[in-house]
């Protein structure tokens, strides 16, 4: 029987950290354009902002700790 393993496990652990440095970038651009539009540390965007890099950091980090 085949081995269907090959590229499937490496591919996604790939996609992973792609999508994950992606959300946290998208989140610092959130936090850039709500500072820039006069948003203060607790308006929403700021809030998203900062929900969304911590969301792209952690998904990142538990994906490379287990590489």
């Amino acid at each position: 029987m085949p081995d269907d393993r090959g590229r499937g496990p490496g591919l996604h652990r790939a996609a992973t950290l792609a999508l994950s440095a992606a959300m946290a970038v998208l989140g610092i651009a959130i936090l850039v354009r709500t500072f820039d539009a006069g948003g203060g540390p607790f308006s929403i965007g700021a809030v998203m902002g900062v929900l969304f890099v911590a969301a792209g950091a952690g998904r990142g980090y538990f994906t490379w700790r287990n590489l």
